[in-house]
């Protein structure tokens, strides 16, 4: 039995196992329900996590992302059902056995499942942040520019712009070959390196845009970047919202975009807004500011081209040891200076010169350079002459494509003045303008042209910045000439100017030139033949200075000529000739000094422009008065001519420009004496169209209210009004030698200061030798710009019955006993000069502190740039501080000369005084001269932490000036006598030695 029993129990256990185990291999495990149940949530919550790692990184590069995708989504579809009949049978009674049982082998299987999908997402995440970090930034083929020091500069610029979270956009602009492109890339490999430790950026994106383009192929770029799935016939706007998602899922990217040529719409592109992706950047280069500015780039980074020992550098770089050799060096450093600083010809230069020993080599490719056409150079044309040829294509509208091709026909590296540019461009009908627009309206198109061109990078700044000019760089223009020679159109020029030519090329003029230019050179002669030149339209001979003879046959072949200038020629007439040149619309004869006469001038009806200044003529020509399109006269400097018909002027009835200044003839009214050399101002009242004015006038008692009808008219004027004891001029050869060379160097500072901002506007006003006491009014004095007071009686009064000069930026008064005082005792209760940039005071006197002028007039100073004080014997003390609230915050210079008597710079009250310190916190220099009593220029405590340049000569008694260790960081030079800077005295030993290597020694001016 017992046997039995345990046979029996034995089968019931085995019966039992297989049944629980066919159960459980059909219904799942009741018993683990509640723990794969959890499981199965946990599971659930880790692959929602995962699944949003896994789409905020989406890369198509990588395999299986977009089918686990689709499988997480069905699985989240599978689970909410079962959920909820799983909640369900929980209410039930006894739990619903049948159903536990069933709901079982479900929760089994979809773990089984996420578990699967988990493990298979982790390794895609794994993938996708590897591949990620991989490609972040792309690495990029290009030459280093760390050892080029302005590139460097630049590079930092950027890096630190990045990192400015107040500017999004910055535009790197420069002209072709200038670098641009060279300093992006070494910006994209510098965010690589460092994206090695702490990413700056998640992705960088490299899109090269170039000339032709549109949005869908830079929109294929960034997709192809980010790894986005291609879609074939997608339009623009599906491909431009998808990449709008794909990189607002991106932390931060950093856009850029090379070679722009024209404004792109970011918004087409898809590329986020700044409210709704604020950690996006994006940097474009381009040879264009216009691009930047409709791009509206926060910041802006000029590109300039490099300095001559980056540039020698750079070209021995590619040329290799060739370049260094003993009889090589001189001619390679030459072939460098052709290059002009520009990195693109540079190194096509060194590399096309690699290796080359023989001197005859060099010379042979520096003279092919020379002429502008160098076709025998392998790869000039085609790496350079044709990229920057493309600058000159987008140009829009053939006018300004000519008007830049006139450019160059000026010589290498000249500054040509902007006024006669317009004048050469309105004369050859270049000017997109009506004729019978104002001269204003038209110089400033020809203004905004040049500016455009200036955008492009195909013009830029004459020398030292001089206001009024600009210049071509050398391979800009060789590439001009090049377009111009090549021409076939009515473009084609000859251009042969600066060169040192002596023998005039007669073989070289044909019929289908359109533009001469032999100017600067060395011609002695003209060929007495008919030249076959019979389209030409320009014909410049100017600065031949051997020059004496145009002979009469010269100019018959020239009868399409508009524009024929002769200036700095010592030509001594005109031949009769001249009156065939029926279409000339400009004739130049300025600085003609041996030019006694002109011939008859009635033929000439189109002429606009005749410029006869500082030469020599005795007579105006015959027939002038038929001159009735002449818009612009400019007599100026012309000592010889003594006389003119009366009535002349005002029949030239479309006359806008006249320049009769700094001539012996004064103009005067009728009531006044003519002493036979004087025109008559009412004259000039009849020039209904003059908008512009440079004359001397003789003085009256009250010179102004006679003049008021007409004058209003005026725009510009430079106008000197002398009175029977006036100087018109200072002679300086009468003068000390002291005092020319203060004169002299008070001439170099204005002109300097005035052309950083742009030259004041023409409007000046010189007086001289008036008595200003009665009573005035005039245009003319409320709306100058300039002021010159010389020898002038009554000058409180002036300032009293004119009232306010709002327009008045530079005030100069010179050679009196005045002494300024406040009408009534008190202080003017307005600034009467609030725009004033310029206060000169010479030869003043009773004058003892400039306090004096600012308590007559209410000064504050908030604009004064410059004060200058010269030959003042009696001035004790420049300013008191208690005469201002505020700092004097624009004040650059002081230069204060030969005032004897002058103690202090700046006085302060015993009190406490309002005024903060330093009086003058952005000073930058200071020049101080014949100043045998200066003892101080600041308080003890002050230093003046902006200044760059201290001149001091002859000031023996200062002994401190205010600087201290901290200022040898922005001090760029000390000059005065050796004796003076080893008795000065220091607060440290520290101070003196930073400051010792920017002492130069007693040079004054340089």
């Amino acid at each position: 039995m017992e046997f039995l029993s345990a046979c029996l129990s034995s089968a019931v256990s085995s019966f039992s196992q297989h049944l629980c185990g066919f159960i459980c291999s059909a219904f799942g495990n009741p018993l683990a329900f509640e723990s794969n149940y959890s499981h199965l949530q946990q599971g659930l919550e880790r692959l929602n996590d995962l699944k949003s790692r896994v789409d905020r990184n989406h890369d198509e590069s990588v395999p299986g992302v977009n089918d686990w995708w689709i499988n997480v989504e069905q699985t989240g579809c599978k689970m909410s059902p079962m959920h909820a009949k799983i909640e369900a049978n929980k209410k039930r009674c006894c739990g619903g056995f049948k159903n536990l049982f069933l709901q079982s082998r479900e929760v089994a299987e979809a773990l089984k499942e996420v578990r699967g999908l988990e493990v298979r997402g982790n390794c895609l995440a794994n993938l996708l942040a590897a591949n990620r970090q991989a490609r972040a930034v792309e690495h990029m083929p290009v030459e280093s520019i760390d050892r080029q020091p302005a590139a460097s500069k630049n590079l930092a610029t950027i890096m630190d712009l990045l990192k400015d979270d107040e500017v999004r956009t910055i535009g790197v602009w420069g002209q072709a070959g200038i670098g641009k492109t060279t300093l992006v890339k070494n910006l994209n490999n510098m965010l690589k390196d460092a994206s090695s430790t702490t990413p700056p950026f998640s992705i960088v994106i490299w899109i090269t845009v170039s000339r032709e383009w549109d949005h869908k192929s830079i929109q294929v770029q960034i997709a192809q970047r980010l790894k986005m799935e291609e879609k074939t016939k997608e339009s623009p706007e599906s491909l431009a919202a998808r990449i709008c998602e794909r990189l607002k899922r991106e932390e931060k990217f950093l856009l850029l975009l090379d070679d722009v040529w024209k404004e792109i719409d970011l918004d087409a592109l898809g590329i986020p807004r700044p409210e709704d992706h604020a950690a996006c950047k994006i940097i474009l280069t381009t040879r264009f500011l216009n691009v930047c500015r409709g791009m509206k780039t926060d910041r802006e980074i000029p590109i300039h081209v490099l300095k001559d020992d980056e540039a020698w550098k750079l070209f021995c770089k590619n040329a290799g040891e060739a370049a260094i050799l003993e009889d090589v060096e001189p001619v390679a450093r030459a072939i460098t200076k052709e290059c002009g600083g520009l990195p693109l010809a540079i190194n096509m230069m060194g590399t096309s010169m690699r290796k080359k020993t023989s001197k005859h080599l060099w010379e042979y490719a520096l003279k092919e350079l020379q002429r502008s056409v160098p076709h025998n150079i392998y790869g000039v044309e085609d790496r350079v002459y044709k990229p920057l040829k493309w600058s000159y294509d987008s140009l829009q509208g053939n006018n300004i494509r000519s008007c830049f091709l006139f450019c160059s026909l000026y010589p290498e590296d000249f500054s040509i003045v902007v006024n006669e540019l317009v004048q050469c461009w309105l004369a050859e009908g270049l000017l997109d303008v009506d004729e019978q627009q104002s001269y204003e309206d038209i110089y400033n198109s020809g203004v905004a042209l040049v500016e455009n061109l200036k955008d492009c990078c195909l013009l830029e700044n004459g020398d030292d910045d001089r206001s009024g000019t600009v210049k071509m760089h050398d391979v800009v223009r060789d590439v001009a000439i090049w377009i111009a020679s090549s021409s076939e159109d009515e473009c084609k020029s000859l251009v042969q100017s600066g060169i040192g030519l002596s023998k005039f090329p007669e073989s070289r003029l044909t019929p289908s030139l359109k533009r001469i230019s032999f100017m600067r050179n060395a011609l002695t002669w003209l060929p007495d033949s008919q030249i076959p030149c019979s389209e030409a339209s320009t014909l410049l001979l100017q600065n031949n200075n051997k020059l004496e003879i145009v002979p009469e046959a010269f100019l018959l072949g020239f009868q399409a000529l508009r524009v024929l200038n002769l200036s700095n020629t010592n030509i001594q007439r005109l031949p009769l000739s001249l009156i065939h040149l029926g279409e000339l619309r400009a004739l130049l004869l300025s600085h003609c000094r041996s030019l006694n006469e002109l011939p008859p001038v009635g033929r000439l009806s189109k002429l606009q422009v005749l410029d006869c200044s500082n030469s020599g003529i005795l007579k105006l020509p015959e027939g002038m008065e038929q001159l009735s399109n002449l818009r612009e006269l400019n007599l100026s400097g012309t000592q010889e001519l003594k006389t003119y018909r009366a009535g002349l002027v005002s029949r030239l009835s479309g006359l806008e420009i006249l320049d009769m200044s700094n001539r012996n003839c004064r103009w005067c009214l009728k009531t006044e004496t003519n002493e036979g050399n004087a025109g008559l101002v009412e004259e000039l009242g009849c020039l209904e169209r003059l908008i512009v004015l440079m004359v001397d006038l003789n003085g009256t008692t009250h010179p102004f209210s006679e003049y008021a009808p007409w004058m209003e008219r005026l725009k510009r004027f430079r106008i000197r009004v002398s009175g029977v004891h006036g100087r018109i001029s200072h002679s300086l050869v009468a003068l000390h030698n002291q005092e020319f060379w203060a004169l002299f160097e008070k001439s170099l500072i204005t002109d300097r200061l005035r052309n950083e901002d742009g030259k004041f506007e023409e409007r000046e006003l010189l007086l001289s030798g008036l008595d200003l006491s009665g009573k005035l009014n005039g245009c003319l004095l409320t709306c100058a710009a300039v002021l010159e007071l010389e020898d002038c009686m009554g000058l409180n009064n002036l300032f009293d019955s004119v009232g306010g000069f709002v327009y008045l930026k530079s005030l100069s008064i010179s050679s009196s006993n005045v002494r300024f005082k406040p009408t009534g005792g008190c202080r003017s209760p307005n600034d009467l000069l609030p725009n004033l940039e310029e206060l000169i005071l010479m030869r003043l006197d009773s004058l003892e502190s400039i306090s004096e002028l600012v308590g007559s007039l209410g000064l504050k100073f908030s604009r004064l740039k410059v004060i200058m004080v010269l030959f003042c014997p009696k001035l004790k003390y420049l300013l008191s501080c208690d005469d201002f609230t505020q700092p004097l915050e624009k004040l650059k210079l002081i230069y204060l000369a030969d005032c004897s008597d002058l103690s202090d710079m700046f006085i302060y009250s015993s009190g406490q005084t309002s005024m903060p310190y330093p009086v003058a916190p952005n000073l930058q220099k200071i020049m101080l001269r014949e100043l045998p009593n200066l003892k101080t220029l600041s308080r003890q405590e002050e230093t003046w932490q902006h200044l760059e340049h201290i001149f001091v000569r002859d000031c023996t008694s200062l002994k401190k000036l205010p600087l201290n260790e901290q200022s040898a960081n922005t001090l760029k030079e000390i000059r005065g006598e050796q004796e003076w800077w080893k008795q000065l005295e220091w607060d440290d030993l520290v101070t003196s030695s930073s400051l010792q290597p920017l002492f130069k020694g007693p040079e004054w001016w340089h």
